[in-house]
């Protein structure tokens, strides 16, 4: 077989890519960093082993086709639904900012209106890819910042359609108003092939793919998928629209059947080792000549994705009432170049638009800003002195907050300050008002908080790290404070305003991994529960169940397991508290029951039971509507909704609840 062109530079990359980012990992070092890294000391500039980055530039914009499929298959409307106020006010305000800002600074250095716009439009996108691989490894999707991120980067996504239409006609020498014309003419015309795609999706391709899968080929499944990515965008690219475009619309065609799923977990590798490739490339536009000759230009361009992109990012979070910590974390989250971007100033080229000349610093800076940007992000939330300064503008900006109580709210006292609304607060909120234990909600989701309020919860806008919301919510007077947040580095500042405003009130925290519970009861938590743990024993019983293995069975094994992990929270029971006040009662147990209308006890009293000398456990106590009887007459019958404590080994009080409660009440 003769060589192959280009096949030496592939493998080089390859290799040497390889070799650079599990190096830099050892320093902890993000994957893209590497990549990057990898690109530049081996390109033209660098070391010079790829001399030739056609090949490279080719497979590099492939990457680009199957981001932007991948990006379709993962847009839904559904999912547009829950974001979509950070979607469209978040993302209009970012990229509108961005845009007017860097044009009337382009403008004032004499570039002319057309360019200035186009650098407007390279400044206003994000790196979707850096940006969502740090947020998902750090579980921060979900986190405020995350979903106003999320949002942004999903319009940002969209706005390059317009974008990629628009650019060429920036670079006629036509009067503005036919340049408006045909702006607006390519944006009726991106409108129509969408509505044409989003046809296609609910009548073709369905029926495309069921014939598809009824030949029971996962090979043909995945042509099949390659045919659509590919084929629209080559589709686009012959009534003129870019190939991204007819790439991302390929992926909305099959991101609403009910094979979407399954094509992304095909596509998916293909799409990582491609975007690979991309970013290697993208590495190897790197010239370090611009910096040495041109180091001052460079500079103020990194400046410019860093400090002013962040900072009008920073300004639209603010602007959306979002308090200055989840502000600065969206601005240091969205300060960099995209991939994207390289895609208009490819674009900008080939019209015309722009030379290389000019386009090289904006490259090298938005580079750097890529490299910077994995290590920015993850330092960011231990750097405070960010959101102090913004606190001003906070307030200038009017952040509503739980300092703003409404008419008529009462102050609360003896309650549970839940840190957190979504599952686990939910569960926890329904748990305390089936109890009749008040409690007050934190939340920094301003729809969770309007939607819930108008439900009359006591839920308010509030940053739990904040000592003066904690002051708000009466911590001092509560009987706990349970966290139910995704935020790591807000769960930590959150422990340490509760210990500073209220040393004794207990603090319960839900974290999803062993390795951070260990760490925060070492920080003075008093409970911290793990959901890598609990999770895992649900899904071992549950599986054990399915298989018909005996519930005792089921249970015995639970509780070796439990008994097994050093870090394990819970028993095989509820824990009962321990009568540790004096070391000879240690081995003492306190517990208590509701007895209802068909409790055994019910209408009994504890001679008639012959409690003691049955079950060996001491009733000490019995509470009745709101009153503590602590004495008890023998012969006085106990009542349905009677509340006992019971005192006695952990065996004999066992024994007592079923007694009283019925055999198996033991177990709950």
């Amino acid at each position: 077989m003769g060589h192959v062109p280009f096949f030496d530079e592939l493998v080089k990359v390859a290799v040497i890519a390889v070799v650079v980012t599990v190096i830099l990992s050892r320093f902890r070092l993000p994957m893209v960093a590497g990549l990057l890294f990898a690109g530049a000391l081996m390109g033209p500039e660098g070391l010079a082993l790829v001399r030739s980055t056609e090949a490279i530039t080719v497979l590099a914009e492939v990457g680009v086709v199957f981001l932007l499929f991948t990006i379709g298959l993962e847009f839904s409307l559904q999912r547009l639904k829950h974001i979509f106020r950070q979607v469209l006010l978040g993302g209009v305000l970012q990229v509108g900012l961005t845009i007017a800002v860097v044009a009337a600074i382009a403008m004032g250095f004499g570039l002319s209106l057309g360019t200035a716009l186009f650098f407007g439009f390279v400044f206003a996108l994000s790196s979707t890819a850096i940006v969502l691989r740090g947020l998902s490894e750090r579980h921060e999707l979900d986190a405020p910042h995350g979903r106003f991120i999320v949002g942004t980067l999903i319009f940002q996504d969209l706005c390059v359609v317009p974008m990629v239409l628009i650019v060429p006609l920036l670079a006629t020498e036509k009067h503005p108003g036919d340049v408006a014309l045909d702006v607006g003419l390519a944006i009726v015309e991106a409108v129509v092939v969408v509505v044409l795609t989003l046809a296609g999706s609910r009548f073709v391709v369905p029926r495309l793919f069921r014939w598809v899968v009824a030949s029971g080929s996962r090979e043909v499944f995945l042509l099949a998928v390659l045919a659509m990515c590919i084929g629209t965008a080559w589709l686009t690219s012959l009534v003129g629209l870019s190939l991204a475009l007819g790439a991302f619309l390929g992926g909305l065609l099959v991101a609403d059947t009910e094979y979407g799923d399954r094509a992304m977990g095909d596509v998916l590798p293909l799409k990582d080792a491609f975007m690979s490739v991309f970013f290697v490339s993208l590495g190897m536009l790197f010239d370090p000549r611009v910096v040495i000759e041109q180091p001052l230009l460079v500079g103020l361009l990194l400046v410019g994705f860093l400090v002013v992109k962040g900072v009008l990012a920073t300004i639209s979070a603010l602007a959306m009432r979002f308090p200055a910590r989840v502000a600065w974390l969206a601005g240091v989250g969205l300060a960099q170049f995209g991939e994207f971007g390289f895609v208009l100033v490819k674009l900008g080229q080939e019209v015309g638009l722009v030379d290389e000349p000019t386009v090289r610093p904006v490259l090298a800076a938005g580079i750097f800003s890529m490299f910077l940007t994995p290590l920015l992000v993850r330092a960011a939330p231990h750097l405070t002195a960010g959101e102090q300064m913004l606190a001003p503008l906070e307030k200038l900006i009017g952040v509503r907050g739980i300092d703003e109580v409404a008419p008529g709210d009462a102050r609360p006292d003896d309650h549970v300050v839940l840190v957190g609304y979504g599952v686990g607060g939910k569960l926890a909120g329904r748990s305390l008002d089936a109890c009749g234990v008040p409690y007050v909600i934190l939340e920094l989701n301003a729809e969770t908080v309007r939607s819930h309020r108008k439900e009359g919860l006591p839920i308010y806008y509030g940053d739990a790290t904040s000592v003066e919301a904690l002051g708000h919510a009466n911590l001092q007077r509560a009987r706990a404070i349970v966290l139910m947040i995704n935020d790591r580095a807000a769960v930590r500042r959150v422990i340490d305003s509760a210990r500073r405003a209220a040393p004794r009130v207990p603090i319960l925290v839900r974290t999803h991994f062993m390795a951070v519970r260990d760490e925060l009861l070492g920080r003075g938590v008093d409970e911290a529960v793990a959901t890598e743990l609990e999770g895992s024993l649900e899904l071992v019983a549950l599986l054990l169940r399915r298989l018909g293995v005996p519930r005792n069975t089921i249970d015995e094994r639970i509780h070796d397991l439990r008994s097994d992990e050093p870090l394990s929270a819970r028993t095989r029971t509820i824990p009962r508290r321990e009568l540790g006040h004096h070391p000879d009662l240690a081995g003492l147990k306190i517990e208590s029951a509701l007895l209802d209308a068909q409790s055994p006890a019910a209408g009994r009293s504890p001679v008639e039971l012959d409690l003691r000398a049955r079950t060996g456990a001491l009733l000490v106590a019995v509470k009745r509507a709101d009153t503590l009887l602590d004495e008890l007459a023998p012969g006085e019958a106990l009542e349905s909704g009677d509340v006992v404590y019971l005192v006695g080994s952990g065996a004999s009080v066992r024994t007592a609840m079923a007694l009283l409660l019925g055999n198996g009440a033991s177990d709950a």
